[in-house]
């Protein structure tokens, strides 16, 4: 909660009725499925003949079935509006990602100076070497 107050207004915003969405849409599927139930159950006579109130069961459970799934397809655009969200606002992860990848390759330059300063020591030596040995033979 204390970071989300750190957040801009806009981006409150966004996240609360992201939070609305989210139990809107699990309160309508929840609600359908319990509607669903009770329309299963088989009641007692009514006014209304068993063949017609089994159309109508009928058309209410289609109905709810495609409440449910508009429901489930709402959650899943949310997820993905959320996932977006993380993406393009989640800066602090980003920048410590990009921090860390600075270090691994500073640490790697460092070590590739290392090896290429022990390198040029080691030219230079052999180097000094074969110029003295050329300097102090008769072929010169």
């Amino acid at each position: 909660m204390a970071q989300q107050r750190a957040l801009p207004q806009s981006k409150e915003t966004l996240l609360q009725s992201y939070n609305k969405r989210l139990k809107d849409d699990v309160k309508s599927i929840m609600d359908n499925f319990t509607e669903i139930i009770k329309t299963a159950k088989i009641e007692d006579e009514t006014q209304v003949s068993r063949a017609t109130q089994g159309e109508q069961d009928n058309y209410e459970m289609h109905v709810r079935a495609a409440n449910i799934v508009r429901a489930g397809e709402s959650l899943m655009k949310l997820v993905s509006d959320l996932k977006q969200f993380l993406i393009l606002n989640d800066f602090p992860s980003v920048n410590e990602a990009i921090d860390q990848r600075n270090q691994q390759l500073r640490a790697l330059q460092e070590e590739c100076d290392r090896k290429l300063v022990a390198l040029r020591d080691e030219v230079s030596i052999d180097l000094y070497e074969l110029e003295e040995e050329y300097y102090s033979s008769r072929y010169k």
